[in-house]
Order: C-alpha cells, then structure tokens, then sequence
C-alpha cells in the first residue's frame, strides 16, 4: 500500500508532468537506471513510449506495473 507522501508526490507528478524520464522513474521504482533499461529491452518493465529519442513512463503505468507484481503480506 502506497504512503501518504508516496501518493501525494504522484497526484503532483501527474499534475505537473505525467511522463518520468528513465531516471525519474527508476528513483521512483527503487531501481537503477540499467535495470529499467534492462527490462525495457526484454519487455518486463512498466509500459513506455518514445517521445523523439528519450523514453518516457508515464506514472500511472508505473503504479499499475507495479500493482500488478505485488505478492504476499500474509502474516506467515
């Protein structure tokens, strides 16, 4: 479950500019840089799309990739 303050940079990302650089969006993930460029080569990552030459995340793609991997949380 996202933080109060993790939800509240993302409205403002979403407000300002929606569309992360790779760097900005491997902060916001936890991941380096050549792990997102890793895993956008073998089609693992969160969605993206190439404006001009720079790939761009759009944070509502992120957020949804990373829903999509959560496990666990039991109390085991």
């Amino acid at each position: 479950m996202l933080s109060f303050e993790t939800a509240e940079r993302a409205q403002t990302a979403r407000k300002i500019c929606p569309f992360l650089t790779a760097k900005q969006a491997a902060f916001h993930l936890g991941l380096s840089v050549g792990t997102l460029k890793k895993m956008r080569a073998e089609g693992r990552g969160p969605l993206c799309r190439l404006h001009g030459r720079t790939w761009r995340y759009h944070v509502d793609d992120i957020e949804a990739w990373s829903a999509s991997r959560a496990r666990g949380g039991g109390d085991a």
